[in-house]
């Protein structure tokens, strides 16, 4: 039996909407496995808090920023691998052998390909292109898994970072180690291309991308964003 411990750690602001369900799907795959703990890191002002503590999860209270979030989730961590998921994105009932085996063979750190939970046809291509090992296609909506002394060892999230964080770190994976894009799919929430439009959203990711490689500062990037998505 595989004894590599995980930790799931999930940055949440104000989900009340949905954590539940999430969290009820999550413990349904992980209580059939040992080794496994499941890290909330709240920042919330809703009725989030009230929902997490009728679930067996860990609950981290945390200042708001998905970096922090995730790094003080990690801090509390006890596993050997964190794998750092969305509130509104499902692994695969697979996962916890998928990485363990990952783990086995050597891989430090990685992610899962991507589908939405809606079967529009450029969805589907946007899931698509989640398998192709560029890093223009990562991102934080496909979770991510890495061992824990790697993590520590790059100083985990940049904090300093408000978006673009889940890019940044892997840029700095990559500069020690592989990444790598396991065959199996997470399943994440077209809410955000319901309430924008699906193409004019992929469009601004698209703009936030290129303003992050030019070089645009965080102030920039952070105005763009809370100006154009709902």
């Amino acid at each position: 039996m595989d004894t590599t411990t995980l930790s799931i750690i999930i940055p949440v602001y104000n989900e009340e909407a949905i954590i539940a369900q999430a969290l009820h799907t999550l413990l349904a795959i992980t209580d059939r496995s040992s080794g496994i703990e499941i890290i909330v890191s709240d920042a919330s002002t809703d009725r989030t808090p009230d929902i997490l503590s009728r679930f067996p999860v860990t609950i981290c209270h945390s200042a708001k920023g998905r970096a922090v979030q995730m790094n003080n989730g990690a801090r509390v961590a006890g596993g050997d691998i964190l794998l750092f998921l969305h509130a509104d994105t499902l692994p695969p009932d697979t996962f916890i052998d998928d990485i363990r085996s990952a783990a086995a063979t050597g891989k430090k750190a990685g992610c899962f390909k991507m589908r939405f939970d809606d079967d529009h046809p450029l969805l589907a291509l946007f899931g698509w292109f989640t398998r192709v090992p560029l890093i223009l296609c990562r991102g934080g909506d496909q979770s991510l898994f890495i061992d824990r002394a790697l993590f520590f060892g790059i100083e985990g999230f940049d904090e300093n970072l408000l978006v673009m964080e889940d890019y940044d770190i892997i840029k700095r994976i990559e500069e020690r180690e592989p990444f790598h894009i396991l065959e199996t799919e997470v399943t994440t929430s077209a809410r955000k291309y319901h309430d924008n439009g699906i193409i004019r959203l992929q469009m601004i990711f698209g703009t936030l991308h290129l303003m992050y490689a030019l070089g645009f500062d965080q102030e920039s990037l952070i105005r763009y964003y809370r100006e154009n998505i709902i």
